[in-house]
């Protein structure tokens, strides 16, 4: 089986497109002119496919998103050409462990005097979100007027290393500075927070329906 569709986003998704190797860290979208794009990240197997495989063990590795980490290319090559025994599977489980927990907490432990100061940051992460989807969305001039270009891959992808961290940012931030919310924009938070978390859920596992950004967010927290 080849992976699939869905192990493929979650995984570019939860490592943001950066080189899961701590050391390496590059970011693994390249974009080009004219909104051509292609991302050099490699989904390595931690434990190998086959066998006779890189760390590979009786009846092979899986397919399946538990058994990838997120690499660039020179670090896969690097990893998987070295003796055996250089890099481990339990090294290499901590290393994605590590990496996608550190995407995840970014944020986290930034702590506000005041609410115009948290806003202000919320603010830039939700201009470079509203900027991607103006230039790449399925609304962009772009999309409008060249239905042929590859602008939608790019988003694709941007939505996944760009704008679902971002989200988490903003949630992260939001959350540690939450005694500095009044009830009108707790409210308009938690509504973000719902949307930020169907979206995400959205991208991995196409669902029926998801809650679209929230005015309510954008009117209390973009300046």
């Amino acid at each position: 089986m080849a992976i699939n569709d869905a192990d493929s986003k979650l995984l570019w998704g939860r490592a943001a497109g950066i080189c899961s190797n701590p050391s390496c860290r590059a970011d693994l979208t390249a974009i080009l002119q004219e909104a051509k794009s292609y991302n050099v990240g490699e989904m390595a197997h931690i434990i190998a496919k086959s066998e006779g495989g890189p760390r590979g063990e009786q009846g092979g590795g899986s397919d399946g998103y538990e058994n990838l980490i997120l690499l660039c290319p020179t670090c896969h090559r690097h990893i998987d050409k070295s003796p055996e025994g250089t890099f481990t599977v339990e090294q290499l489980h901590q290393w994605k462990k590590d990496h996608e927990s550190a995407i995840r907490s970014q944020f986290s432990d930034a702590v506000f005097d005041n609410l115009d100061a948290l806003k202000g940051e919320v603010s830039k992460l939700l201009l470079e979100n509203k900027l991607l989807w103006k230039e790449l969305g399925p609304q962009s001039k772009t999309a409008r007027e060249d239905p042929g270009s590859n602008a939608y891959k790019l988003w694709n992808i941007k939505k996944l290393d760009t704008v679902i961290p971002n989200n988490q940012k903003i949630t992260n931030l939001i959350e540690a500075n939450i005694k500095l919310l009044p009830l009108t924009e707790y409210k308009a938070f938690l509504l973000f927070k719902h949307h930020a978390s169907s979206f995400e859920a959205n991208q991995y596992c196409r669902l029926d329906r998801y809650a679209t950004f929230p005015e309510e967010f954008r009117e209390v927290f973009e300046i």
